[in-house]
């Protein structure tokens, strides 16, 4: 019997494993609330991730976002959020950063930029760069050169946060004032683009020469409901020298597999992120854009591995349309290089008994002892 770390190497090895994880990328808060409401005991009732439920595999985004608490990797400021105004619906504050923001407080809503943490000036970055300092010794938890040996006794698959090159600039500046910055101040732009990519690899290579991760993690959400948010020219520019950069360091430090994350329609850049050397693209969105992981591996063959590809709104429509999903991709889940999930956060139109009735079906298409005639 392999270890789930063991199965989940094997499958994006394209090798033959035992087991296909039943996993998900966690849910809408609100539908942490509406379950918790429906009977299930014991979860958090905010944030993204989880909760893993009976028939699931141990969730693989634990730890991810802040390096399983080893080293401090966000932006770090001294001075404290500040609501400026509040009224029944939302509330305006100003957050450590700097940034203005109008955030409802009725759900989980994109909130308003009033104004960005970021601004595209040069005297703008210098100052926030300040939150950036990847020397400050104060980013590392105590002993936790103790603490990573401790993760290489997991058994579960593990993996960090290791690049964020457009996600998190887009963040703090906008979509609208990151976009112009490319032609107002293409120097700049790529100056930040350097910088977090050896911010990045400073706080990231230290803990990879002690702790042996399954695969590392990008996040980026670069593109938008009609496809990226810059095009494949702008990315060979920008982006394509840095990412091959961080790509090449950590695989030099052990890192066998690395996952690009990013919402929308993705396929613009599909050869462009296999070509920097990216392994496995995420999340694969269906429901909207209609994206197809059997369409996929046709047109990229073994170039391209994949986690995702589940229509998340298929979900709620019964178990006749769940089963029809997920046989229909029985070829490539056999094949390896893919495991099938939800395409993003389940929202809560999705009832417990719903999302259960999800997990027994795909372990009886993917996890039965004949699933794959053997």
């Amino acid at each position: 019997m392999l270890t789930l770390r063991e199965n989940f190497r094997r499958i994006m090895a394209f090798e033959q494993f035992d087991h296909m994880p039943n996993w998900f990328f966690g849910t809408w808060p609100e539908t942490k609330v509406r379950w918790h409401a429906e009977g299930l005991e014991g979860i958090g009732l905010t944030g993204d991730a989880g909760p893993s439920l009976e028939g699931m595999d141990p969730d693989w985004e634990e730890g991810m976002w802040d390096i399983h608490g080893l080293v401090n990797i966000g932006p770090l400021s001294p001075i404290p959020q500040e609501i400026i105004e509040e009224a029944g619906a939302y509330r305006i504050v100003r957050t450590p950063l700097g940034g203005i923001y109008k955030e409802s407080k009725q759900g989980s809503s994109i909130p308003q930029h009033l104004k960005e943490a970021l601004l595209p000036t040069r005297d703008s970055w210098r100052r926030f760069k300040k939150f950036l300092d990847a020397q400050d010794n104060s980013r590392w938890a105590p002993a936790w050169e103790n603490k990573a040996l401790e993760l290489n006794q997991r058994t579960r698959v593990t993996t960090i946060l290791a690049g964020s090159l457009f996600g998190w600039p887009r963040d703090w500046m906008g979509v609208e004032q990151i976009s112009y910055l490319a032609y107002d101040d293409p120097m700049l732009y790529e100056e930040i683009i350097e910088y977090l990519a050896e911010y990045f690899m400073a706080l990231c290579g230290p803990v990879l020469k002690k702790v042996d991760f399954d695969f590392l993690y990008f996040f980026e959400d670069c593109c938008g409901s009609s496809g990226p948010l810059f095009s494949p020219a702008a990315y060979r520019k920008f982006y394509h020298r840095y990412y091959v950069k961080m790509i090449e360091f950590y695989r030099s430090l052990g890192v066998k597999t690395i996952l690009m994350d990013s919402d929308g329609k993705t396929d613009g850049l599909f050869p462009c992120w296999l070509d920097s050397g990216f392994d496995i693209l995420f999340p694969i969105e269906v429901g909207k854009w209609q994206a197809d992981p059997v369409f996929l591996r046709q047109k990229y063959n073994r170039r391209m591995r994949m986690m995702g590809g589940v229509d998340k709104h298929i979900i709620p429509q019964g178990e006749p349309a769940i089963r029809a999903h997920l046989e229909r991709l029985k070829g490539i889940v056999a094949e390896g290089g893919y495991i099938p999930l939800p395409d993003h956060r389940i929202p809560p139109d999705c009832s417990l008994e719903q999302f259960r009735v999800y997990i027994r079906v795909f372990n009886e298409v993917f996890n039965n002892t004949s699933a794959f005639g053997s």
